[in-house]
């Protein structure tokens, strides 16, 4: 039989009502979304950095782990006028 430890945090309201949020997105309870968290988070320090990556399937491997990471479950999706041309190109880019 497993043993576990348990750890208590002292958490702001804030971060405690995102992590229940995103805890019940993905229908999981508050412990089972922390506990994938750390183990996300354990598995990703041990990985190559993208800086490291030597093989096509490496890169794959590391972008997917990126993207599939708990900081882009949390970050707010670009405006459409972020990603309009008119944002990205300037009168200045003409000139050149």
């Amino acid at each position: 039989m497993k043993q576990y430890k348990t750890i208590q945090l002292q958490l702001k309201p804030e971060i405690e009502a995102r992590l229940i949020t995103q805890a019940t997105k993905q229908g999981l309870s508050i412990e089972s979304y922390l506990e994938s968290l750390i183990e996300d988070s354990l598995k990703n320090q041990e990985e190559k950095s993208f800086s490291q990556v030597t093989t096509e399937e490496d890169w794959e491997t590391a972008l997917m782990n990126l993207i599939n990471s708990p900081a882009f479950a949390v970050a707010p999706p670009l405006s459409d006028a972020a990603i309009s041309r008119d944002s990205i190109y300037t009168r200045e880019d003409e000139m050149l």
